[in-house]
């Protein structure tokens, strides 16, 4: 390289020949004992491709995406070179999660935060090295980001993670915090039906003692109720049919319905939007417009049909999706309206240009900006540079099994979103909602039920009168009681912080404990705050497990047995039967 720039000791440049220039500037520090520098990389020529590479040797990486396979840290992650865009694992098994934020954490107190304009691709090479780069191709598009050092990695996060973005932080309904989720299973083929399997469920729920929570309807099963239960849709007639819906068939428990921004080309909503196109001719993502005309739909698959997307850049498309959100909400009687389909670009996904609006994940920022309207009992599928927003986000479904596409994913996933400030999640459906190799394991089910008793919220497909034996349907109600009554509160009071400084409520053992080697690759605890430690077993067959306690100069507490353990200490082969798990306080 050659250097030929040098100003106040505060800029440095270099150019390699004729393919690109770079350029090193000095930034004022955002905290004490930090500093922070820009990083801007131009390519000279159009066929350069820029990547830069940052090594997993001796540091461990924290943040930027997750594969369908979750590590933490990331350093076991692995992933060929792709854009930086979300994307749904069913569709597209090899991309990166829903959930993204271009930072990244080094546990030396390295952070590297990418510029939002930059068309950035990510290369994930296990145990060897991350990379950012740009495609070829383009023209002299930058490479832009700026790396900071502080301390140590808590500090790096506590100073710089949470303070991302600048935006004011909201939170979501928070009563849903204390009412689990059942997922509806039932029959689907008619709006009478589901009735029947909605009221059927609900008996079923009161008759074991589960009768508070949510009831949740599938897309298909929100659209057949409300395409045949009295719910018009826009300029259409009301269809009278036997016996109206009403929330009161299930009280107390509640109603969750589900939308998508997809609609099947054969729907009479989409034909009627080709035939009206001053209403709604435009309103579907397509390619380059015809002169004084819409574009063509750009079609694509979603859950087995051809489907258009909502164009999230019209203004009427995005007011009449949102009306017709609020009708449905307010006919079906809903509480909550979760949105699939949130994730992914449409145009990459068929190898066509997006157009410069909707490049990268510009499509889910902008949907989800708007679904924000809809109030703080909405549920989302994935965000992109949205966590200060007041939802809920839906994670990633996981294989039924112990791996880490099952079982062992969890923790690392709960530790991801948390980190880059999506604290209210909803996990997975206790057991994996995915098919594994281990259908019907109880010992799978109570494991993976141990655990999401200490998250947001509880979720079930397979009720556990369905999937196991008595005791853990007795167990089930312990663990809903449990969340209810102590880790709900825990939540409340670590959300307080969140909204204050930033900081995850779910964290990492090096929260505590930032400078031993030991704590930087921990993926199977997870702090609540800074008071309590859940260690849950997440290997088949296993009744006991070390436990590394964080906070050299704490005290900790099991919940269980009221024995005191000193912090930054590991406990060697620690008691945990399959009717308990390891939890601590400090």
């Amino acid at each position: 390289p050659r250097d030929y720039c040098w100003h106040d000791g505060r800029l440095f440049c270099y150019a390699w020949e004729e393919d690109a220039e770079l350029r090193l500037s000095l930034e004022t520090p955002p905290a004490p004992n930090t500093e922070c520098y820009s990083v801007h990389w131009t390519p000279l020529r159009p066929d350069v491709r820029l990547k830069d590479c940052f090594s997993m040797a001796n540091i461990s990486w924290y943040g930027g995406a997750t594969t369908r396979t979750p590590r933490w840290p990331l350093n076991r992650a692995e992933s060929q070179a792709q854009p930086f865009v979300s994307s749904d694992f069913a569709r597209n098994p090899e991309g990166f999660g829903p959930v993204l934020d271009r930072y990244f954490l080094g546990s030396t107190g390295v952070t590297v935060t990418v510029a939002p304009e930059v068309p950035l691709f990510l290369w994930l090479e296990s145990d060897r090295h991350f990379c950012l780069g740009t495609r070829a191709g383009m023209a002299a598009v930058p490479l832009r980001y700026q790396l900071c050092v502080s301390p140590d990695v808590a500090a790096a996060q506590r100073h710089l993670g949470g303070q991302r973005g600048g935006q004011a932080r909201a939170l979501p309904d928070m009563a849903l915090l204390g009412a689990p989720i059942w997922r509806y299973q039932g029959p689907e083929g008619s709006a009478a039906k589901i009735k029947r399997g909605l009221r059927s469920l609900a008996r079923r729920l009161k008759r074991h003692r589960l009768q508070e929570g949510v009831l949740a309807l599938g897309e298909h099963s929100t659209i057949v109720l409300a395409a045949e239960d009295n719910v018009p849709e826009a300029g259409g007639k009301r269809q009278e049919s036997g016996g109206a819906w009403a929330p009161s068939l299930i009280s107390p428990l509640q109603l969750s319905i589900t939308l998508s921004p997809y609609v099947p080309v054969s729907s009479r909503l989409f034909l009627r939007s080709l035939r009206d196109h001053q209403d709604l001719g435009c309103s579907w993502l397509g390619l380059q417009p015809s002169p004084g005309g819409c574009s063509i739909p750009l079609l694509t698959m979603w859950r087995g049909q051809l489907c258009a997307r909502l164009n999230v850049t019209s203004k009427v498309a995005l007011s009449w999706y949102l009306a017709r959100a609020r009708r449905l909400q307010q006919e079906l009687g809903a509480t909550y309206v979760a949105f699939e389909g949130v994730e992914g670009n449409s145009f990459l996904e068929q190898a066509v240009p997006p157009p410069p609006e909707l490049e990268g994940d510009q499509y889910t920022q902008a949907l989800v900006a708007a679904l924000a309207r809809l109030g703080n009992a909405t549920i989302i599928s994935a965000g992109a540079s949205s966590s200060h927003l007041p939802f809920f986000i839906q994670m990633s479904p996981l294989h039924s099994d112990w791996s880490h596409a099952g079982l062992k994913g969890l923790i690392p996933s709960v530790l991801h979103y948390s980190l880059l400030g999506y604290n209210f999640f909803i996990p997975d459906v206790v057991g994996g909602s995915l098919a594994g190799d281990t259908p019907g394991d109880t010992e799978l089910y109570v494991r993976w039920l141990q655990i999401v008793t200490f998250l947001p919220v509880m979720a079930f497909s397979k009720p556990p009168w369905l999937c196991c034996d008595a005791w853990v349907l007795n167990l089930t109600r312990q663990c809903i009681e449990r969340h209810r009554d102590f880790v709900v509160p825990l939540l409340i009071r670590s959300s307080q912080e969140w909204l204050r400084m930033g900081f995850p409520i779910f964290r990492p053992a090096w929260w505590l404990s930032p400078t031993d080697p030991t704590a930087l690759t921990i993926e199977d605890e997870f702090l609540i705050g800074d008071e309590v430690l859940v260690a849950p077993v997440t290997e088949k067959g296993q009744t006991w497990r070390d436990i590394y306690l964080p906070g050299e100069g704490h005290l900790w507490m099991d919940t269980s047995t009221a024995r005191v353990f000193d912090g930054g200490t590991i406990l060697r082969n620690y008691s945990a039967s399959l009717e308990e798990v390891p939890v601590f306080i400090k």
